[in-house]
C-alpha cells in the first residue's frame, strides 16, 4: 500500500481530543494523496461522533458514525464488520478508546479492573481480530494508542496502567504472528497531552521539550506509522511524551542537585 490509508476506522473519536486530531490527519493525508477517504468513527457519545463527522465529511470524507460501548464484549466485532462494509475492506485501524482510573489497586474492586482491562486490551483484541482479515487483503495496519503509564509505574491509578502494559504486549505478540501475513501493528504511548477536556498547562515544568503534548502530536506519529514510510516498523511502541519518560535522573536533579 503506498498512498496513505483511505479506508480506516478509528475508535475513541471524539472531536477535542487525541481521537479527533488522529480522524483529521488521515484525513487530510488521504485527500492530498488524491483518494476520497471512507472513514468509519465511534465514541460513546452520539453527540461528539455527529460533530466530528460533520468536520470530516466537510475535509471531503466519507463518513459513517457508530457510537457504542468497546466494553461491551459484542460490540468491537460488530464495529469492524460494520466498518469494513462500509469502507468496501479496511487499510487501517486505529484502536483509541480508552478511559482513565483512580485510586489505589488496593481499593480497586473486580468490576473496575474488569472495565479498565475490558477496554483497553479485549476490546482491542476483539477489533484486531475480526478486521484481521481485511487488513491482510489490503496490507495495511492495526495501530492501538497506549500510554507512558504502560511502561513504567503509575501509582493511584488504578487498573489503567496495568491495561494499558497488557495493550502494548497484545500489539507486540500481534505484530509478531501477523508479520508473515504483511499486516503491521503499532503502538503510540502519549504522555502528558493537553486536550480539550483535560488540559495540562503546566507539563512545561517536567517536560524536557518545554511544553505539554498536543493531540496532533499523536496524530502524527500515527499518520507516520500508517504511511508507507513506515512500511518496515512493526511490533513498536512509540512514546510520544518530549522525552519524559526518559529523563529521570534528570528530573530529580532539579530538586537534589549535585554536590
Amino acid at each position: 500500500m503506498i498512498a496513505p490509508p483511505s479506508r480506516i476506522l478509528v475508535t475513541g473519536a471524539s472531536p477535542g481530543g487525541i481521537g479527533g486530531a488522529i480522524c483529521r490527519r488521515l484525513v487530510t493525508d488521504a485527500i492530498a494523496s488524491g483518494a476520497r477517504p471512507r472513514i468509519v468513527i465511534s465514541s460513546l457519545g452520539e453527540d461528539s461522533t455527529a460533530v466530528l463527522g460533520g468536520e470530516l465529511d466537510r475535509l471531503g470524507a466519507s463518513v459513517m458514525g457508530l457510537p457504542g460501548d468497546l466494553a461491551d464484549p459484542a460490540f468491537p466485532a460488530k464495529l469492524a464488520k460494520a466498518a469494513a462494509g462500509y469502507c468496501g475492506g479496511l487499510d487501517l485501524v486505529v484502536s483509541n478508546a480508552g478511559r482513565s482510573q483512580s485510586g489505589p489497586l488496593a481499593a480497586l474492586d473486580p468490576a473496575g479492573w474488569d472495565a479498565a482491562m475490558d477496554l483497553h486490551a479485549k476490546a482491542a483484541w476483539l477489533l484486531a481480530r475480526t478486521a484481521f482479515p481485511h487488513l491482510e487483503a489490503s496490507g495495511g495496519s492495526f495501530i492501538a494508542t497506549g500510554s507512558i503509564t504502560g511502561t513504567m509505574p503509575n501509582a493511584g491509578r488504578g487498573a489503567y496502567p496495568v491495561a494499558k502494559a497488557a495493550l502494548i504486549m497484545l500489539c507486540q505478540v500481534l505484530a509478531a504472528e501477523w508479520a508473515p501475513s504483511g499486516v503491521r501493528v503499532n503502538v503510540v504511548s502519549p504522555g502528558l497531552v493537553g486536550t480539550q477536556s483535560r488540559p495540562k498547562p503546566h507539563a512545561g515544568e517536567v517536560v524536557p521539550l518545554g511544553r505539554a503534548g498536543t493531540p496532533e502530536d499523536v496524530a502524527g506519529a500515527v499518520a507516520f506509522l500508517a504511511s508507507a514510510d513506515a512500511g518496515f516498523i512493526t511490533g513498536q511502541n512509540i512514546v510520544i511524551d518530549g522525552g519524559l519518560t526518559g529523563a529521570g535522573l534528570d528530573l530529580i536533579g532539579r530538586w537534589w542537585p549535585h554536590g
